[in-house]
């Protein structure tokens, strides 16, 4: 990924080393525990996801060109006051979905904590990642009229606090909704190059923009819509926990694609590694290495092929309407 000096930094981000759920799918996790299922979605399923995925009648590839709100004709606009902000209205839209980012603006970034570890290069690179992804989704809400309240990301060495508990190294990166904050301890990545075979600069960026994902589906009400599912229908906890986590590799595919356009970072090899990741961290591609065998009705993150799959197809379209993995018939 080309980056350099002048780059910007995010200063939405927690330097915790040194100071000792949903998670990207390693063993050994221990966040919100996901009861097995079996058999298909049911109709009423369908529709209540369907109804949250009409958000993502959006092209915002419009947006990234020089075009506004404005530039969507297929999708109703919400009435404006005078001073920009959305009006009261009765006429029903695709934003009157209760866990919508409402008109705050974006969360105080406030400075990085300083740890003696806090300017490697490696932190440098994260932060970098952050503020592009930050970057890309405040323009991709802004496209409908609606504000990014930027997550947190925190760096921490083998354990932590969190509002979903405690957080550990075993987990991977993880995001946690109640605080919407992203956990990473930078081993993960060395595990990730020399255990699984995923080496390079944007593998690593990729699973930052993956956790990412599950921060927009969280802040459009997608989250919240799926837990509600899963509590209503606990035989196809996994199989919508799924449909979940492949939603969040297609909008790390979508940012990708937006991010070169806004930024111009991809190099050739970059895309590559970001297939090589999605494909290494499969939950066959797991159960395979630490327990000999697959077992698929286990599965909670996708296989490997279902992975790759997603990623590409948001990266090849950079569109968010096409990571309607809900509504898919195969994922």
């Amino acid at each position: 990924m080309r980056y350099d000096e002048q780059d910007r930094e995010s200063k939405n981000v927690e330097d915790r080393r040194g100071q000792g759920g949903g998670g990207f799918g390693f063993p050994g996790g221990r966040g919100i525990q996901i009861p097995i299922g079996g058999g298909g979605m049911s109709l009423t399923t369908m529709l209540i996801i369907g109804a949250v995925m009409l958000l993502f009648g959006l092209n915002p590839l419009d947006l990234l060109r020089g075009g506004s709100p404005g530039a969507f004709p297929d999708v109703p606009q919400m009435p404006r006051s005078e001073a920009g902000r959305p009006t009261q209205t009765s006429q029903k839209t695709p934003f009157d979905i209760p866990g919508l980012p409402g008109g705050q603006g974006s969360s105080p970034g406030g400075a990085a904590q300083k740890s003696p570890a806090g300017n490697d290069e490696m932190g440098t690179f994260i932060k970098r990642v952050l503020a592009d992804t930050e970057d890309v989704w405040t323009r991709v809400f802004q496209s409908f009229g609606k504000s990014y309240k930027e997550p947190r990301l925190v760096l921490f060495s083998r354990a932590t606090q969190t509002a979903c508990g405690v957080g550990q190294s075993a987990m991977g990166p993880f995001y946690c909704p109640l605080d919407q904050k992203i956990y990473v301890d930078l081993v993960f990545y060395e595990e990730l190059k020399r255990r699984f075979q995923a080496p390079g600069d944007f593998a690593q960026a990729y699973v930052i923009a993956h956790e990412v994902g599950h921060h927009v589906q969280t802040i459009l009400g997608i989250a919240d819509k799926v837990q509600e599912l899963k509590s209503r229908n606990p035989r196809l906890a996994n199989q919508i926990q799924v449909r979940m986590e492949l939603q969040a590799d297609c909008l790390a595919g979508v940012w990708a694609n937006l991010n070169h356009q806004l930024n111009n970072r991809l190099q050739p090899g970059d895309i590559e590694e970001g297939l090589n990741a999605a494909s290494a961290i499969g939950d066959d591609m797991i159960q395979k290495k630490t327990q000999g065998h697959v077992v698929p009705d286990a599965f909670t993150h996708g296989s490997s092929a279902q992975r790759v799959r997603w990623f590409k197809k948001g990266f090849e379209n950079g569109k968010m309407q096409v990571c309607d993995t809900f509504n898919a018939d195969d994922v």
